[in-house]
């Protein structure tokens, strides 16, 4: 890489373990909660486990120096976005009417990680990354 954008290899690095540390997070989740069960498992085989296998090989890309980590990684970011968001105000409202015992904290985890998605995800469509060099 010719010119480093500052970041990149902090980014990259963050990227790869916090996907790693997703797997499991998201088994557990899915199959320990007893609150909505048939939502989180549905939700987590068709949207989260495939967000972190993609965002994994983004990180991959993106150490190796390739353009192509970029554009894997926006797509990673998006697909983590479409569940975010929605996932968090659905579980804030229902734990609300179900009455469910702590049970907000993940609703707020998930908004949490809508914020910190959408942030990753401007710092990776910033032009500075398709120019240039190798990347």
């Amino acid at each position: 890489m010719s010119a480093v954008v500052r970041g990149y290899w902090l980014m990259a690095w963050i990227g790869l373990l916090a996907n790693v540390a997703a797997l499991p997070i998201i088994g557990v989740v899915a199959f320990t909660n007893q609150a909505l069960q048939t939502t989180n498992i549905s939700l987590a085989f068709s949207l989260a486990w495939p967000a972190a296998i993609v965002g994994i090989v983004a990180s991959a890309g993106l150490l190796a120096e390739r353009r192509w980590g970029v554009i894997v990684a926006i797509v990673a970011l998006s697909m983590a976005l479409a569940a975010s968001l929605p996932y968090g105000i659905v579980r804030l409202v229902l734990d609300k009417a179900l009455m469910v015992p702590d049970s907000q904290a993940l609703g707020g985890l998930s908004l949490l990680m809508f914020v910190l998605n959408l942030l990753a995800l401007l710092y990776w469509c910033r032009p500075i990354h398709r120019q240039g060099g190798r990347l």
